[in-house]
C-alpha cells in the first residue's frame, strides 16, 4: 500500500480524499493555487506545495508543475479527483513514465473514453446502444449548423472532452446552433485545453441515468447500481438519488452488463461511470463514460456501504476487489444536493465573496453527510467552480431521504454569498419530484421563467410571523430585564402586535407559556417553545408540541425567518406602528432600463457591439466569464448603442455598467 499520496485537486474532493487517506493511514499532499493559500484542503493535508497563480491553466491544470511537487514530497500516486487533469490522458501517461501510480484508469482507457467521439465508436464495437449524430470533430460554426439540421433539430452540441455541464449546449434552430457552437469550443478550450465538438440527437423528455463501476487489474468489473440524475438546470446536475425511481431490475441489471461489456473493452482499471439516457419506454442509449470519480458518488457509497474512494487506491496498489456482482445489494435511499455559490434568484448568477457565516447540518453516521472544503471567513473565489458543499441524506425509503434532507437544508446556514438552498428546499417539496415522476426537462418545464421567491411556497405562513413575533418578544423581555427601570415607571408590553412581512400584514396576540410564548393569529395558535438565543441563526425548538428547525436572524430592525426554503423578512411592531408605516410613500427605483450591468463579479471576455451601432432583441452584446463558465449577455429590447464603458479583459463587478444605451 502507498505510504504517501498527492491528490492534484482542491476543495471539497480533495477534502473527500484526504479523508479516507487518513483512515487507511496514507499521508497526503495538497496543492494548491495562491489564490488556495488559506482553502481547507491545504490546511488538513500533511504536506502542501504551491503550484501557481490564481488561473487554472497556471496551477491545477499545469502538469509539469503537479509532477515536480510529486518529486519534491516523495508521493508515490496521485488522486485526481474530478474535473482539471482528472481525464487527461497525457496527465496518466507522465505520471507513469515518471514512475508515480495514477490513482484512476491507465492512460490508453482515459484516451479511449475520455474522448466522447472515439468513446461513441468504440461502444458501438462494444455492442452497447447509442445515439444517432455525428461523431467527427466539426471544423467551424458554419459546418455545425448544416450538420444540425441534416440529423434535424433539437441536436446536442458538446465538447469533446467536455463534462460537468461544461461545454454542452442543446440547439432548437440554426442561430441557437451556432452561437452554441463558439460558446461549447470557446468553454471546452479554456476548462479541457481541447476545443473539439460533435454534434448528436437530443433525445427529448429524456432520464440521465448512470451506472457506476468498479474494475481491478485481476479481471474482475462489477456495476455498484445506478444513480438518478435527471434533475439538472442548464445540463449542470442539482439532484442526484441512488436508486432511481424510474427503472426496474430489468433495465437496471442490463445497464450494467452493458456498462461492464464496455469498461472491459478498454480493460478498465478503477472507478468509473457509464453514463446513459433513458427514454420513457425504457429504451437506453450510451451517452459517455467518464473515467473518474464523479461529484455524486455519495449517493452510490451510502447504498451500497462501500468507499469509492479507498477502492480506487486498492486498485491503483494492485489489491483485488473484495467483493463480487452477487454482492451489491441495495440499502434503502441516498439523495444528494449541490450547495453552490449561486443566487437562484437572479437567474443562478455566480456569487462571490467571503463566507461570512457557513454552518453546515450535523452529520449523523449513516443518515446526514456533508461534504466541503470551505469554511467560515474563506472566500469563494472567482476562478473556480461554485460549489461549496455537496448534502447527502439517506434513509429506508426515498420519502425519509426527502424528509431529511429537507429537515438539513432548514439547517443549513450560509451567509455572505447567496446559495441555492431556497431552490433546493423549492425543488425537495415539488409534488413532482415527491412523485418520481419527472425527466430532465423537469425544471425547465417546472420554472420556464427562472425561480422567484413565488416559487417557494410555505403550507404555514403564520407559522413564519409566528416566529418572528416570537424573537421580537424574546428581544423585548431581555432588554427590559437588563434596563435600568425607575420603580412605578416600568415598561409596559402590551400583547397585541403587527407583523409586517412585505405587503402583507398579520396580527397577532401573545402571552407567555412555559419556555416560549404562545402566538395567534386568526384561528391559528402557535405554542412555540425554544431556547433560542440572538446570536444563533438557526431556531430549534417545537410548535404545538411538533419539532422544529428554521433560520431566525435579527437584521437591523427586521427579523429574517426561513423555512423550507421560503424567507421573509419581517418588522413586529405595534397596531399604531403599522397604521402609520401604511402611510408613508413607497420610493420609486432609480430608471436602469438605458444600461447593460454585469449581472455577476467576472471576467468581460468580449464586447460584440460599438457605438452608434442598432441592435435588436436577443441579439449579444457582451460575454462575461466566471468560475469556468461563459455568460451571454444578450439585449432585452431593440436599441442603439450610446457608449461602451467597459472593455474585454476587464475584471467586473456586481452591477458594473458595460454599455450605454441612447
Amino acid at each position: 500500500m502507498f505510504k504517501k499520496i498527492l491528490i492534484a485537486n482542491r476543495g471539497e474532493i480533495a477534502c473527500r480524499v484526504m479523508k479516507t487517506a487518513r483512515r487507511m493511514g496514507i499521508a497526503t499532499v495538497a496543492v494548491y493555487s495562491e489564490a488556495d493559500r488559506d482553502a481547507m484542503h491545504v490546511d488538513i493535508a500533511d504536506e502542501a506545495v504551491c503550484i501557481g497563480p490564481a488561473p487554472s491553466r497556471d496551477s491545477y491544470l499545469a502538469i509539469d508543475k503537479i509532477i515536480a511537487a510529486c518529486k519534491q514530497t516523495g508521493a508515490e500516486a496521485v488522486h485526481p479527483g474530478y474535473g482539471f487533469l482528472s481525464e487527461n490522458q497525457e496527465f496518466s501517461r507522465r505520471l507513469e513514465e515518471s514512475g508515480v501510480v495514477f490513482i484512476g484508469p491507465k492512460h490508453h482507457s482515459v484516451a479511449a473514453m475520455g474522448d466522447k467521439i472515439a468513446s461513441k465508436k468504440l461502444a458501438i464495437e462494444a455492442g452497447v446502444s447509442t445515439i444517432p449524430g455525428y461523431n467527427d470533430a466539426i471544423a467551424d460554426a458554419r459546418h455545425a449548423v448544416e450538420i444540425a439540421g441534416g440529423i434535424g433539430y433539437p441536436v446536442m452540441i458538446k465538447a469533446s472532452a467536455g463534462g460537468g455541464g461544461k461545454g454542452l449546449r442543446v440547439a432548437f434552430d440554426d442561430r441557437e446552433a451556432f452561437e452554441g457552437f463558439e460558446s461549447c469550443r470557446n468553454e471546452a478550450r479554456n476548462s479541457f485545453g481541447d476545443d473539439r465538438v460533435f454534434i448528436e440527437k437530443f433525445v427529448e423528455g429524456p432520464h440521465h441515468i448512470e451506472i457506476q463501476i468498479i474494475a481491478d487489474a485481476h479481471g474482475n468489473t462489477v456495476y455498484l447500481l445506478e444513480r438518478e440524475c435527471s434533475i439538472q438546470r442548464r445540463h449542470q446536475k442539482v439532484i442526484e438519488e441512488a436508486p432511481s425511481p424510474f427503472i426496474d431490475d430489468t433495465i437496471r441489471k442490463a445497464m450494467g452488463e452493458q456498462a461492464v461489456a464496455l469498461a472491459r473493452a478498454v480493460n478498465y482499471q478503477s472507478a468509473g461511470t457509464v453514463e446513459f439516457v433513458v427514454g420513457s419506454d425504457k429504451s437506453f442509449y450510451f451517452l459517455e463514460m467518464n473515467t473518474r470519480l464523479q461529484v455524486e458518488h455519495p449517493v452510490t457509497e451510502m447504498i451500497t456501504g462501500v468507499d469509492l474512494v479507498e477502492l480506487m487506491i486498492r486498485v491503483a496498489a494492485g489489491e483485488k476487489l473484495p467483493f463480487a456482482q452477487a454482492d451489491i445489494k441495495p440499502n434503502g435511499w441516498a439523495v444528494e444536493c449541490r450547495i453552490n455559490a449561486e443566487d437562484p434568484f437572479r437567474s443562478f448568477l455566480p456569487s462571490i465573496g467571503r463566507l461570512v457565516k457557513y454552518r453546515p447540518p450535523e452529520a449523523i453516521e449513516g443518515q446526514v453527510r456533508v461534504d466541503t472544503g470551505v469554511y467560515e471567513g474563506c472566500e469563494i473565489s472567482m476562478y473556480y467552480d461554485s460549489m461549496i458543499a455537496k448534502l447527502i441524506c439517506h434513509g429506508a425509503t426515498r420519502d425519509q431521504a426527502i424528509l431529511r434532507m429537507r429537515d438539513a437544508l432548514n439547517a443549513f446556514v450560509i451567509r455572505g454569498v447567496g446559495s441555492n438552498i431556497p431552490f433546493q428546499a423549492a425543488l425537495m417539496q415539488h409534488p413532482r419530484f415527491m412523485s418520481g415522476i419527472f425527466t430532465t426537462a423537469f425544471i425547465a418545464e417546472e420554472y420556464p421563467n427562472g425561480f422567484v421567491a413565488a416559487d417557494v411556497p410555505h403550507d404555514d405562513p403564520g407559522l413564519l410571523a409566528a416566529v418572528a413575533a416570537f424573537a421580537r418578544r424574546r428581544y423585548i423581555d431581555w432588554a427590559v430585564k437588563i434596563g435600568d427601570q425607575m420603580p412605578g415607571h416600568e415598561r409596559k408590553v402590551g400583547n397585541r402586535w403587527v407583523v409586517v412581512a412585505g405587503e402583507t400584514q398579520y396580527p397577532v396576540a401573545e402571552m407567555a407559556i412555559p419556555g416560549g410564548y404562545s402566538v395567534t393569529h386568526g384561528a391559528d395558535r402557535y405554542d412555540l417553545v425554544s431556547d433560542w438565543k440572538f446570536a444563533e441563526p438557526v431556531f430549534r425548538g417545537a410548535c404545538n408540541g411538533v419539532p422544529i428547525c428554521m433560520q431566525l436572524e435579527r437584521i437591523g430592525l427586521k427579523y429574517r425567518v426561513g423555512h423550507f426554503g421560503k424567507q421573509i423578512e419581517a418588522m413586529v411592531m405595534t397596531e399604531a406602528a403599522a397604521l402609520l408605516l401604511a402611510r408613508m410613500p413607497v420610493k420609486a427605483p432609480p430608471d436602469l432600463s438605458k444600461y447593460l450591468l454585469s449581472p455577476m463579479p467576472g471576467l468581460l471576455r468580449e464586447v460584440s457591439v460599438h457605438p452608434g451601432q442598432q441592435v435588436s432583441a436577443g441579439e449579444k452584446l457582451a460575454v462575461i466569464e466566471a468560475m469556468k463558465m461563459e455568460n451571454i449577455l444578450k439585449a432585452e429590447r431593440d436599441c442603439k448603442v450610446k457608449k461602451v464603458v467597459a472593455v474585454a479583459g476587464e475584471s467586473l463587478s456586481v452591477d458594473q455598467v458595460i454599455v450605454e444605451f441612447e
